[in-house]
């Protein structure tokens, strides 16, 4: 299928529709270091450009457009969350491209906050433009450890079928579980921080390993974010970055306790391939990471898309 991704960051959610066979035939994002890091590892494809300037007439004809628009505005950890805020229009942008467009199917993530901003008023006015716009809209809220990914994340996946289509995408079904209930459902137990990052040595013995830098921050054990001990024998806790670009990232502990993770290992914890390379500083490498789709989850959503 051809496929629009818009939003498209570091590559995560593109990564898995290549890996499922798909095309993907036009890109955009307005951060640059992610832009470079798409160029690097995805294809050169992808367009470096506010996407409130891009022209319909730039984007190509697609079956499929695909995207997280800035959850920054939507997201829980921003305690100002307000349907004022600018980053919460971004949505526009997509259903503008729907309606231009007009694929057969869609999918969009967001962070869970999403349904609840302003008691669930955005979500059902969105839902409502999807709708008008000419899909069947469905959505659910999916857990990244379902689909193998060592990291508990939970995203609301918006799922949209023009409505002159016969076959409907649907939401995959999970891989994984919670290790008590695996045999009871025959799915895989989920997949431990500790398993996922047992073969990555320290930093500093592993040249070949690319963005394998890690923060010197003082650990603190205070229960708040980035502050938390991590459980080797579980999946990680949601990896979470800034948005608004000032200041440090939050960085998750090492399942040992013994200092934060690496670039790489965060990565790892994201699912992405060991030779993924993400461009630029540190700080910049952890907050792509952190606003990416799980590639792991990323490969289960593309191969629930019909194929013709």
């Amino acid at each position: 299928m051809r496929i629009v991704s818009l939003f498209s960051g570091a590559g995560g959610l593109d990564w898995g529709f290549l890996k499922a066979g798909h095309q993907i035939v036009w890109a955009n994002d307005n951060f640059e270091v992610a832009v470079e890091t798409y160029k690097q590892n995805i294809g050169a494809h992808i367009v470096l450009k506010p996407i409130e300037k891009v022209k319909n007439s730039e984007i190509p004809s697609c079956d499929v457009v695909i995207g997280g628009f800035p959850c920054q505005g939507f997201s829980v950890a921003n305690r100002k969350r307000t349907a004022k805020d600018k980053r919460n229009t971004l949505y526009l942008q997509f259903l503008r491209i729907l309606k231009a467009k007009k694929p057969k199917y869609f999918l969009a993530e967001n962070v869970k906050g999403l349904l609840s901003l302003e008691q669930g008023k955005v979500f059902e006015a969105m839902i409502n433009d999807f709708s008008k716009a000419g899909y069947k809209v469905k959505h659910t809220v999916v857990n990244a450890a379902d689909y193998g990914v060592p990291q508990k994340r939970e995203r609301v996946i918006i799922l949209g079928t023009r409505k002159t289509e016969d076959k409907e995408i649907d939401f995959p079904a999970p891989t994984h579980c919670s290790p008590g209930k695996a045999n009871l459902n025959y799915l895989k137990p989920w997949i431990s921080i500790g398993e996922a990052l047992k073969g990555i040595p320290e930093p500093g013995n592993a040249a070949n390993l690319p963005n394998h830098t890690c923060s010197k921050y003082k650990l603190i054990f205070n229960g708040h974010i980035g502050h938390r001990r991590i459980d080797p024998t579980k999946p990680a806790p949601t990896v979470t970055g800034r948005g608004d670009g000032r200041g440090g990232v939050v960085v998750l502990h090492h399942p040992k306790n013994h200092r934060r993770m690496s670039a790489r290992e965060l990565a790892t914890a994201q699912s992405f391939p060991l030779d993924y390379n993400f461009y630029g500083s540190q700080s910049s490498a952890y907050r792509q990471i952190a606003n990416a789709v799980p590639p792991k989850l990323a490969l289960s959503l593309a191969l629930s898309i019909p194929r013709d």
